[in-house]
């Protein structure tokens, strides 16, 4: 919903102020129109109905994949695709992956993403109707813009939404925000009081691997990144999360498992390791044993570092398989079964 138009509208229309307040309260409590305002007169809901969208997005498919997971693919109201991820944990979690552009400009070789057109940079009413979608379909507590694009290129949108998810029932310490390393992005976040997890994707410790990887290193090199994730450690005192995709006979020896734990400090840093999850790049994931083999070198160095749970891998909504162009034809058939 696009609060802005919203207080403009009831403003013309001569409502009071508080009712920006009462539809807004409605709206992130998981309410599916403006009929179901039971506070609001009949004419002011069917005047709203008529004047402002309830949604900016339009969803367009949804797949169900066996875990619970719940992966939508959305337009915008000027046609650029996006994807948005629920998550549901058996611990009762019920965390959502959003996206903060349409495609994504940087170009990851191992993320299918990457490898779409760039749209543009999401608003925030456009990030935060992802999560109202899912918020009418249950309640949601953790959140994490990990989904298409880079949010630290939009971080006036980002942290907009991030302002409001509270009202969604996700606190600013149960969100974090990922990044490939955009210094710029880094120290604007360390800078703003919310209390926001920051997650870096590294995927690499050596410079040469990470630029073939991500090409952004050429133009923020890794020890740049983590001087500014340090910086954002001195300023929140919370640890940074290291994301680090397990790409078999690239990225994942015993000997890199060592590179990596000689540039992290254990005292900043965690690193979540990421089965990785094939997409059509020609890359794939490293085996289980090779995983547990670098998990348990970086522990012998006292890092802290888990194995990531794979959610939603049976309908492309897992880590680095988001590409809004590819959800079309699987998701018309998983509709209605059950990301």
């Amino acid at each position: 919903m696009d609060l802005e138009l919203l207080s403009r509208t009831l403003s013309e229309l001569g409502e009071p102020s508080y009712r920006l307040r009462q539809v807004w309260e409605w709206t992130a409590a998981g309410a599916g129109s403006y009929a179901e305002m039971s506070n609001l007169p009949r004419a002011l809901r069917e005047a709203l109905a008529q004047a402002v969208p309830f949604s900016t997005l339009t969803v367009e498919h949804e797949a169900h994949a066996s875990d619970g997971t719940i992966k939508a693919l959305m337009r915008t109201a000027d046609g650029r695709p996006l994807e948005a991820v629920l998550m549901r944990y058996r611990d009762g979690r019920r965390s959502l992956c959003v996206s903060s552009q349409s495609g994504c400009p940087l170009t990851c070789r191992f993320c299918a993403t990457g490898q779409m057109r760039f749209g543009r940079n999401l608003t925030a009413w456009e990030i935060l109707d992802q999560a109202l979608h899912f918020r009418r379909i249950t309640e949601v507590d953790h959140c994490v813009f990990m989904g298409m694009g880079e949010p630290l290129m939009n971080l006036d949108s980002v942290l907009e939404a991030c302002r409001r998810l509270p009202d969604l029932g996700i606190t600013h310490r149960r969100t974090a925000v990922s990044t490939v390393g955009w210094i710029p992005g880094i120290d604007r976040l360390a800078a703003d009081p919310m209390p926001l997890r920051l997650a870096l994707s590294l995927h690499a410790a050596n410079p040469a691997l990470r630029s073939e990887l991500m090409p952004v290193n050429d133009r923020y090199p890794l020890g740049d990144v983590l001087a500014a994730c340090e910086r954002f450690y001195e300023r929140k005192r919370r640890m940074v999360f290291v994301e680090y995709v397990m790409l078999g006979g690239v990225n994942d020896s015993v000997g890199q498992a060592r590179e990596l734990a000689a540039i992290l400090d254990p005292r900043i840093y965690k690193v979540n390791l990421i089965p990785y999850n094939p997409t059509d790049v020609g890359m794939q994931g490293s085996t289980p044993r090779a995983i547990d083999a670098f998990r348990e070198e970086l522990e012998r160095h006292g890092l802290s570092a888990t194995v990531r749970l794979t959610r939603g891998r049976d309908i492309a909504a897992a880590c680095g398989q988001l590409a809004a162009g590819a959800l079309s034809s699987e998701a018309a058939i998983a509709v209605g079964a059950g990301s």
